[in-house]
């Protein structure tokens, strides 16, 4: 069983058993021994839909709502970023650990690579996004075709034309 802690300071405990499994498949659909599954793949879904990781987690603990004296309501609202990452980790964490006690290293192997994979692309977006020079991309968007750089006209004029009368 993995713990974290939400934003009002409460312990949270994250267990994935057949009887957890079952309730989570019974109020979903979503059956959480075959990550696998589906297109895209249950374990790419929740990776990348908050809300149905939310949902997902809110189903897991339902139980623990009594001990804590809370409703589903004050529950999401104690999830900000910070709890929702942490509670993704632990999730992932007992799926493996599942897994690997179930004799299911394929499944605990394709969580622990879809947590590396979430880990690679946050990095490779936020280098992406540093990358991103705002003052250039203004001065390319002001660049009028014809133009140098800084919008003045290059290249020669052109010549006046005959029929331009006094000429």
């Amino acid at each position: 069983m993995k713990t974290f802690t939400d934003a009002a300071g409460r312990t949270w405990t994250i267990a994935l058993n057949l009887g957890t499994a079952m309730t989570v498949k019974a109020r979903l659909d979503i059956d959480l021994l075959q990550p696998e599954a589906g297109d895209p793949p249950l374990l790419t879904r929740l990776g990348t839909d908050e809300m149905l990781l939310g949902e997902v987690l809110c189903t897991l603990l339902e139980s623990q709502f009594e001990a804590h004296k809370v409703t589903d309501v004050d529950v999401r609202a104690a999830f900000d970023g910070n709890t929702l990452l942490a509670a993704q980790k632990a999730f992932y964490e007992e799926m493996i650990d599942f897994f690997r006690s179930r004799g299911r290293n394929d499944r605990a192997k394709a969580v622990a690579k879809q947590m590396a994979l979430i880990d690679a692309a946050i990095n490779a977006i936020e280098t992406r996004i540093d990358g991103i020079d705002p003052r250039k991309l203004v001065d390319q968007a002001m660049t009028i075709p014809g133009t140098s750089g800084d919008g003045a006209m290059s290249g020669a004029l052109p010549e006046a034309s005959a029929s331009i009368p006094g000429r």
